[in-house]
């Protein structure tokens, strides 16, 4: 980070993550552009100066303004801060490109694997955005906890590392801990692959089984999510990190995380799309879940837990059956 001088960064969603991140770089003295896709939505954000639908009871500043509009965005901007679902962050990207000029730092916090081409995020963006230098930003980092200033530690990712400690620099302060890594595949797909876990983790809960499973399930989940990563070309060593383990952890256990919630609806009987239709936000880890699915067949690579919320999601497989069937695969060393 260039010291003593305020950034101009865009903040592209404004969901509860992308407001979130507006309000913590505007704490840190930077000039924020929060963009926000349909009109009517950024001008009652801009109007009510809250995002009610996202994040209720949290002022947003005056000088953060908030636009529907890419040619609004300031021509000098130093960062961008990519925050929309994975399914749409390729159309996004596309359409701001024109618009981008010199191509600033990017910064994807978006976890999941786009399902038609199976590419992480920051490949999307690398191939809509060409020659932008693109940092991942990822860790076990609920908004509504970020958002109180309550303390968090997340992981900056990049090839190029003068970018991640710039991001680093960018985002730290005594609440909010960045540490760096150059392993992006590992830091993404710890990110993208655990909220299947969290899935598997609510249904569990939500059929009444106790700690001893909820256990297992975190720790065979982190096993073939490490299976899958190291074949793709991550370092082991990641997944017992912020964006692994850390990640994993939270979102599987957190009354926060939307993919728990969605398994626990399962788990009571409700059907998929009714759940999802009623959700405010975004549970990624449902297309997530196919994409992972597809992967492991690519690759050869053994997901059992995948398997069994892939089944449970999309053949209506019930799920009290599911866990029978992951008890009683063939016994095998660990």
């Amino acid at each position: 980070m260039i010291k003593g001088r305020k950034l101009s960064i865009a903040v592209i969603g404004a969901g509860s993550w992308g407001t979130t991140l507006s309000l913590h770089l505007h704490r840190k003295g930077h000039r924020i552009v929060l963009w926000e896709k349909y009109p009517e939505k950024a001008e009652r954000i801009d109007r009510d100066r809250e995002n009610r639908a996202y994040l209720p009871g949290f002022p947003i500043p005056r000088d953060i303004r908030v636009t529907s509009e890419f040619g609004d965005l300031p021509p000098d901007l130093d960062l961008i801060v990519f925050a929309v679902p994975s399914q749409f962050i390729r159309a996004v990207a596309r359409e701001a490109s024109a618009y981008l000029g010199n191509h600033p730092v990017m910064v994807s916090v978006v976890k999941g694997i786009e399902f038609d081409s199976l590419k992480r995020m920051s490949e999307v963006l690398g191939e809509e955005l060409k020659g932008a230098s693109i940092v991942v930003l990822s860790g076990p980092s609920h908004a509504e906890e970020v958002v109180v200033n309550l303390p968090t530690s997340v992981v900056a990712a990049s090839l190029e590392e003068k970018k991640a400690l710039l991001v680093q620099g960018v985002f730290m302060d005594t609440r909010f801990r960045v540490y760096t890594n150059n392993d992006i595949i590992g830091v993404e797909l710890g990110g993208a692959l655990k909220n299947i876990i969290a899935i598997a983790n609510g249904i569990s809960t939500g059929l009444g089984y106790g700690d001893n499973t909820m256990g297992a399930l975190m720790a065979r989940g982190i096993a073939e999510i490490s299976r899958l990563g190291v074949v793709m070309g991550a370092d082991p060593s990641t997944f017992a990190g912020l964006s692994g383990v850390g990640d994993l952890i939270t979102t599987c256990i957190s009354k926060h995380s939307r993919n728990r919630s969605v398994g626990l609806e399962l788990a009571r009987g409700r059907r998929l799309e009714v759940i999802l239709k009623e959700m405010v936000q975004v549970a990624e880890g449902v297309p997530t879940t196919r994409a992972a699915r597809k992967l492991a067949g690519i690759h050869g690579v053994d997901m059992p837990i995948t398997e069994q919320v892939y089944n449970v999601l999309f053949e209506e497989k019930d799920p009290r059956a599911a866990v029978d069937d992951l008890m009683l695969r063939d016994p095998k060393p660990e």
